[in-house]
């Protein structure tokens, strides 16, 4: 990208912090291979938001975002596994509790923030209120939620002495942040969507305005920038897996952005986690279409009891695990018969009991979770 420049350090005593340059300017991209990989990852993105338009995405968003926060969680160091997400808090051990509330926040942050997409464009407003959901009740609580910080922080290191990477002083934080947000909502310099958001998210990581959250708000945004420029009409792309999956590469390139002023790298790396993803995406919605279609077999042996069934198995595409009460609520009936059409669930293949106990058994839809 031409004339493109990340930044500089400045001295501030006994250590170094990165400032870097604003980015709401018109730029040039002129890396072909940038160019391709920008047209295969708007094609794939067409394809997987196709599926808004013939499936009940409606059903499967719960699963999305519930794999979404727990990956990008488990970049940060938790534990909870996807189907844990949608587990009662009593029924996750109190060594744990910690990392489920984490991601809890992170799927309530998202959901609001969603919402909000309605009436507040996509902004530091905004983006400071995901992390006020995100960082309330957990580990982040006394770090300022949903407050930009006052002090300096760092990226890896014990100390600012041997740290990874120091972020700007927070006093420039307020004037980057609006660069920022007239960089992202900017009609006059028009640049394709899929590399402003990636140039977003490296200047947000870059900026780290967040005592804490700063990874998972920024992989956040990604989602909802896509939603609020319309590219996909429900959030169901999230790049934290891919992320995950080539943690070392993610720092990396982010890094490099700094070191060599070398952005596009960080494109051809970031759009390679698009296609991946929307790959991966549609090979999940075209998995839950044909398990959907195996349902008529495996119920029809239940007889009277297969529209109860179908009942309870719609609500497992939003929540992929129940107990006996739950279903009992679902169907309006005993928890005599509940445990009737689990038997039956079980037999059938769609349920299996994980808990191995004979009290508070829980079942899980795991066909279905194993889409995801």
């Amino acid at each position: 990208m031409k004339n493109f420049t990340a930044g500089a350090y400045i001295n501030q005593g006994y250590y170094k912090a990165f400032v870097p340059e604003g980015i709401n300017r018109t730029w040039t991209i002129d890396d072909m291979e940038v160019i391709r990989l920008l047209s295969l990852a708007d094609r794939q993105l067409g394809r997987l938001d196709m599926y808004s338009e013939y499936v009940n995405i409606e059903l499967y968003i719960s699963m999305h975002i519930a794999k979404e926060a727990t990956q990008s969680s488990r970049i940060e160091g938790t534990q909870t596994k996807v189907e844990e997400a949608f587990m009662q808090e009593e029924d996750i051990p109190p060594e744990h509790r910690n990392d489920w509330q984490e991601v809890q926040n992170y799927i309530k942050a998202m959901n609001t923030a969603v919402r909000q997409l309605n009436q507040i464009p996509f902004s530091t407003r905004l983006i400071r209120k995901m992390h006020e959901v995100m960082m309330q009740g957990v580990r982040g609580e006394q770090k300022l939620p949903g407050e930009f910080r006052s002090s300096q922080n760092w990226i890896g290191g014990a100390t600012l002495n041997d740290a990874v990477f120091v972020p700007p002083p927070h006093a420039y934080i307020s004037d980057l942040m609006g660069d920022m947000e007239k960089f992202a909502n900017d009609e006059q310099n028009p640049m394709p969507d899929l590399l402003k958001i990636a140039f977003i998210h490296s200047q947000f990581e870059t900026i780290h305005p967040f005592l804490d959250g700063n990874g998972r708000v920024g992989r956040l945004m990604i989602t909802l920038y896509l939603v609020g420029r319309g590219i996909l009409k429900q959030p169901i792309l999230y790049l934290s897996d891919f992320f995950e999956s080539h943690r070392q590469l993610y720092y990396d390139n982010l890094m490099r952005v700094r070191t060599h002023n070398d952005i596009c790298q960080w494109f051809r790396f970031f759009l390679s986690g698009i296609i991946e993803t929307a790959k991966q995406g549609i090979r999940t919605f075209d998995g839950i279409m044909q398990l959907q279609k195996t349902m008529d077999t495996r119920l029809k042996p239940l007889g009277n009891r297969a529209s109860d069934a179908y009942k309870v198995i719609n609500v497992l595409y939003t929540r992929p695990i129940v107990n006996a009460e739950m279903v009992a609520q679902i169907i309006d009936k005993s928890n005599v018969s509940a445990y009737k059409l689990i038997a039956d669930l079980e037999k059938s293949g769609i349920l299996h009991e994980i808990t191995g106990g004979q009290r508070g058994r829980v079942y899980l839809f795991k066909e279905y979770l194993d889409l995801f």
